[in-house]
């Protein structure tokens, strides 16, 4: 398989799960405009089995010369935490990148870590269910942790699916019955991904960003990273059905969408809040000698060589808002299959680690049935199901750690805390 694709899913549904198809690709032929709902209350999306196309070989945005990155500034440190109910209002949607102080940035002792602006969504002490609030935060008091790190924990592509993601944040003990962070100064990380195909993508955002600040609270962390489908999303939204370059011919960002698993009620209640929180995301961290990332690509290095780099020049091409450089990230990062080979594989991994450190590579992407050749062939024979998925799958002379269990597959939707025990 040549590095490249990307599995899709079903259009427009309700709350049912649908199958990923094996490539993601990009319509041929541009369909009408994305109609809004009018959000009648016996008004059903409508499914739909949608074949869609991704070429190879689309031609990519060309080099931006001078490019430098935005001035760094220091944010405004958040509100302290009381006890009592905080809400997370809605802002208005900015275009440059605001980097944190390092200054507010955790060291080996947590009990003093100040979230960072990038780290979490806009906190006020508005009322409860005022104007542009999206999610409701309540502060829970925990005892908080002896010094230095918790437990580290990692998330798979969760695809709409909360539910699942909820029953096993808490099977793992990160949330309580009542969806709350009760894992102290645990640290937890999204590899992206979190909309699409399943029923509720926008509820899933929500519940992380709420994690996020109550996690900081008590001393500990709840980060993401962006996936391939943020940047599909965000394109979705701000360009529609503006025609970009594709090497399968005119496409847009609209088209896609829809062809790989948007959902319209997805589409109808996100809000700026949400896209500012995505665009600010990072693509590549590195934890404990993990380099953790979104795809299995070999992409990242085309946009620097340090992790700082990589993710500073993300920022700073997406939030030029302009459609074909959007389309170059998005197109770049559904990539896959680079570390799968027996014999080129392992390679791939050991230059990636070369380049930005750490010595195990943790990423979502791919579904494990897919890294396993489980589901499907070459020539389109889709006969067989996923098989059982019950972990992460260690691969490329053990450099490699998958962490897609394939949800929208009726796989499983993976938590789990490393370093692996393998």
């Amino acid at each position: 398989m040549v590095e490249g694709s990307m599995t899709q899913g079903a259009g427009q549904g309700p709350a049912m799960r649908t199958e990923t198809l094996r490539d993601f690709r990009v319509p041929v032929i541009e369909p009408a405009p994305y109609a809004v709902s009018a959000g009648l209350p016996d008004e059903a999306p409508v499914y739909g089995e949608y074949p869609a196309y991704y070429e190879e070989g689309a031609r990519s945005v060309p080099a931006q010369p001078g490019y430098t990155p935005q001035p760094a500034t220091r944010p405004a440190a958040p509100p302290a935490p009381h006890h009592e109910a905080y809400t997370v209002h809605e802002a208005h949607e900015v275009h440059e990148v605001t980097e944190p102080d390092p200054r507010s940035e955790p060291d080996d002792d947590l009990d003093g870590y100040t979230p960072t602006y990038r780290d979490l969504p806009v906190i006020g002490r508005g009322a409860l269910g005022g104007p542009g609030d999206t999610v409701q935060i309540q502060y829970v008091p925990q005892d908080l942790a002896a010094a230095g790190p918790g437990p580290l924990y990692v998330v798979g592509d969760v695809h709409g699916y909360l539910d699942e993601l909820v029953t096993e944040l808490h099977a793992q003990g990160l949330i309580d019955a009542e969806r709350r962070w009760s894992a102290g100064n645990a640290r937890l990380w999204f590899l992206g991904d979190f909309t699409d195909r399943g029923p509720d993508g926008i509820g899933v955002i929500d519940l992380v960003m709420r994690l996020s600040a109550e996690a900081a609270a008590a001393g500990g962390y709840c980060k993401a990273l962006m996936g391939n489908h943020e940047l599909l999303l965000i394109g979705a939204k701000r360009f529609g059905d503006t025609p970009v370059s594709s090497g399968a011919g005119t496409a847009t960002f609209q088209a896609a969408w829809l062809l790989n698993g948007g959902q319209r009620t997805d589409m109808e209640r996100l809000q700026d809040v949400h896209l500012q929180w995505m665009s600010r995301l990072d693509a590549a961290v590195l934890e404990e000698g993990h380099l953790l990332l979104h795809s299995d690509t070999t992409a990242y290095l085309d946009y620097g060589d340090s992790i700082e780099d990589v993710n500073d020049t993300i920022h700073e091409l997406l939030n030029r808002n302009d459609a074909d450089i959007t389309w170059d990230l998005f197109r770049k990062f559904t990539k896959r299959f680079a570390f799968r080979d027996e014999e080129t594989g392992p390679g791939a991994v050991r230059e990636l680690l070369g380049t930005y450190g750490g010595s195990r590579v943790v990423h979502g992407h791919s579904p494990i049935p897919y890294l396993l050749g489980e589901v499907g062939t070459e020539d389109g024979d889709e006969s067989r199901g996923p098989e059982a998925v019950d972990g992460p799958h260690v691969y490329a002379d053990g450099l490699a750690i998958a962490m897609d269990g394939g949800v929208t597959m009726a796989g499983k939707l993976l938590v789990v805390q490393l370093p692996l025990s393998d």
